[in-house]
């Protein structure tokens, strides 16, 4: 991959991330809201809906941009042909690469803005001050585990659908997909990703949001899982589902079409 298609990924990777994460901030406020272990009004409800914003404005561009970098330079070094059967699961391996490497950006400011957000009344750099204080460096990285663990699922199903979907669509028309075209495989693929891993976000939202110390503060996803399921049962699993999919389909439409958008101009 050359320097200048690296430097074009990393920028269009990362204004389309601050253009999807400031957009979307109220629907992500009201999905963890929902999915908090104190419930939705005791969480705020619908006060205080920025809350937390900050560390999303903060980390928005690095996070983004980390991962497309790594997405289109590991791509570029497993390209096979387009009409290989092992296409797939370049984009498999490429997304899962740029989500081990974005995560080590995006769960610090994610800890910050899930705790404001159900925090209404305490301030970002409040909260990142007390984690700090009491939890350390750690504190910010509860949860990366069960990030990790959500995001690469999440990526193995959006990605690989996402280039189908252009891909089908481009022969289609005979032509390579416009950028809003792309926008709309990828809200398609987004939020179908959304639906089938919303159980992983839960319980990673559970684990960033419980009391230090707490048995699923240690960080056990399947412990966090099982925990949801025999307390809420199924609809504790899906908490949050409807909100995560909006936003995600939004999301998707505005990430991957600005991340088209964006490096066209820039190549």
């Amino acid at each position: 991959m050359e320097p200048r298609e690296s430097w074009a990924a990393l920028a269009a990777g990362g204004i389309a991330g601050v253009f999807v994460d400031l957009i979307l901030f109220p629907l992500d406020t009201v999905k963890t809201r929902l999915q908090s272990p104190q419930g939705f009004r005791k969480a705020g409800g619908f006060r205080g809906i920025y809350a937390g914003v900050p560390s999303t404005a903060i980390g928005s561009f690095p996070n983004a941009a980390a991962f497309f970098i790594t997405y289109e330079n590991v791509k570029s070094v497993l390209h096979h042909d387009s009409t290989s059967y092992l296409t797939p699961v370049t984009h498999m391996v490429a997304a899962s690469f740029g989500e081990v490497v974005a995560c080590l950006i995006r769960v610090p400011s994610e800890v910050v803005k899930q705790r404001a957000q159900v925090s209404p009344s305490a301030g970002t750099f409040r909260i990142l001050s007390h984690t700090l204080y009491h939890e350390g460096i750690q504190g910010l990285y509860r949860g990366y585990k069960s990030t990790v663990l959500r995001e690469i699922p999440f990526s193995l199903v959006q990605f690989p659908l996402w280039e189908f979907l252009k891909d089908l669509w481009s022969w289609k028309q005979g032509h390579v997909v416009d950028s809003w075209q792309s926008a709309v495989c990828g809200a398609f693929a987004g939020g179908f990703a959304a639906a089938v891993t919303t159980p992983l976000d839960v319980a990673k939202t559970r684990i960033m949001l419980a009391k230090t110390g707490s048995t699923t503060a240690g960080g056990n996803v399947l412990a966090a899982l099982g925990g949801i399921w025999r307390t809420q049962g199924l609809s504790g699993l899906f908490a949050g589902v409807v909100p995560r999919m909006t936003a995600i389909s939004l999301g998707g439409f505005i990430f991957l079409g600005t991340y088209e958008k964006t490096r066209q101009l820039l190549l």
